[in-house]
């Protein structure tokens, strides 16, 4: 009998953190994939620990024969700065990767007989709003609207999500038997996520938790970003609750195979406030990055999350100022006492 467990690809990065802990206090077997070991704190979470890459077919076809894999958060990727510079490279990691943890879950679906739950982590990298008036006319976006991405990140993240509905409701259609519905494939598009507990890694959306980070260490920063620019972001614990519930909600209860999420969208002057509030000795200034800014200029300002509240029950505990007040603040500051 293969044992029954979870798989979380990605398992070191930004989200893989707080899942892990999370998933670990609920009970469950988790086996974990990931291009680098993991930190110790991490691997005493886990039942087995692969080291390689989404692309290593050998590593899934292991993970196949020794497990029974019900539940699969696919959170490898290579994020949006990166991929700008690596661009066939995230092609590869991105797609490529995502297409191979997709015919993963089908046979494992195959296998034992059910539908294998695959919680995707995409973006609001997927819209891509031609310039900053358009944005503003905007308001909130939907999740159909303005799906014209301008970066690698954004594309690969839409056309992913295009796959998972694909192997969910049509896979194989000509087949003489449809052999579709063994992948039970569930989006959700993250807002920029901001984290207490790891050290931002220079993403696009970065310039929030590089702000505090930078106040609480007592040193300069420049914004690259201008003041008045404005998405949608949301706290790591919200984003965990949020991948948990949409796990476990009944399939029948879902009308879309990917869900907009958002909890408050400041602009960065906004920011800038909260966080030299908290750090009088901070010292923000603003050097704009005119290639970044464009990027950021292409992503809504807000997004329309009503169908992930109607069908699922998404409900963020942290709005702006529980965010920053009880959450990050406090606890990037007692970081580097």
């Amino acid at each position: 009998m293969r044992a029954t467990s979870v798989l979380v690809t990605g398992a070191q990065g930004e989200i893989g953190h707080g899942l892990l802990t999370r998933l670990a206090t609920e009970g469950r077997s988790i086996v974990t994939l990931d291009i680098q070991p993991l930190e110790s704190s991490l691997a005493r979470l886990v039942r087995r620990e692969f080291t390689g890459s989404v692309n290593d077919r050998a590593f899934l076809e292991r993970i196949l024969a020794e497990f029974e894999i019900d539940l699969v958060f696919h959170l490898a990727a290579l994020l949006s700065t990166r991929a700008e510079f690596t661009p066939v490279t995230a092609h590869q990691v991105n797609v490529d990767g995502t297409l191979n943890l997709l015919e993963f879950a089908h046979h494992e679906g195959e296998s034992h007989g059910r539908p294998v739950v695959f919680l995707y982590p995409s973006s609001i990298a997927v819209y891509g709003l031609p310039d900053a008036a358009t944005k503003l006319r905007a308001r909130r976006v939907r999740e159909d609207e303005w799906n014209t991405p301008t970066t690698m990140y954004g594309c690969n993240k839409l056309y992913c999500e295009q796959l998972g509905r694909y192997y969910a409701r049509h896979y194989k259609q000509l087949a003489a038997e449809m052999p579709s519905g063994r992948v039970d494939f569930r989006c959700m598009r993250f807002p920029g996520l901001i984290s207490a507990v790891t050290v931002p890694s220079g993403g696009t959306s970065d310039y929030a938790p590089e702000m505090i980070h930078a106040a609480a260490k007592g040193e300069p920063y420049a914004c690259f970003v201008r003041p008045d620019t404005r998405i949608p972001f949301m706290v790591m614990p919200d984003a965990i609750d949020a991948l948990l519930q949409l796990a476990s909600v009944p399939r029948e209860h879902l009308t879309r195979t990917a869900y907009n999420l958002t909890a408050f969208n400041p602009d960065a002057e906004e920011i800038c406030r909260v966080v030299t509030k908290a750090f009088p000795r901070a010292s923000v200034t603003w050097r704009v990055d005119e290639k970044r800014q464009r990027i950021v200029d292409s992503w809504p300002a807000d997004v329309d999350d009503s169908a992930a509240r109607r069908d699922w029950g998404f409900a963020p505990r942290y709005d702006f100022a529980r965010a920053f007040d009880d959450y990050l603040i406090p606890t990037i500051r007692e970081r580097y006492r």
